[in-house]
């Protein structure tokens, strides 16, 4: 079991088992991407072609303080506000689509490019499916 389980199997209030899935699906992910993007945007500054990743570097950057942020959000229940929570997955969701596709485009000279690509793909669909438990 995971922290951002054992964490939510302490929750006093009761959530739906579905709910509950994807919010730690989600926590997770939100989580991993962070540092993916963080170690992507550090592989990047080391590359002979820095000057080419500047995009590349400013993308994995933005996504992993929206990720960060928003595995941090998640985790808070006391006071929930659901217009609040969808805008900030919305968000999440959209800057892991922009990054993804960022490193997309340096995925086959770059390898640290192509499972930061991944990590974006999870997170935005761990995003995506907490939206549609929210419902």
């Amino acid at each position: 079991m995971t922290h951002a389980a054992e964490m939510l199997e302490t929750y006093p209030l009761d959530m739906s088992e579905p709910a509950r899935r994807a919010l730690i699906r989600c926590i997770e992910e939100c989580s991993s991407c962070a540092q993916v993007c963080t170690a992507c945007a550090d592989a990047c500054l080391s590359e002979r072609t820095v000057q080419e990743l500047v995009v590349c570097i400013r993308t994995n950057l933005d996504c992993a303080d929206i990720c960060d942020t928003t595995g941090r959000v998640l985790s808070r229940h006391t006071g929930y506000d659901t217009h609040l929570t969808r805008a900030i997955l919305e968000a999440c969701a959209a800057s892991c689509r922009a990054c993804r596709a960022e490193c997309r485009r340096h995925a086959e000279q770059h390898e640290h490019c192509q499972i930061c690509a991944e990590a974006c793909r999870r997170c935005e669909d761990a995003c995506r499916e907490l939206i549609a438990a929210l419902s």
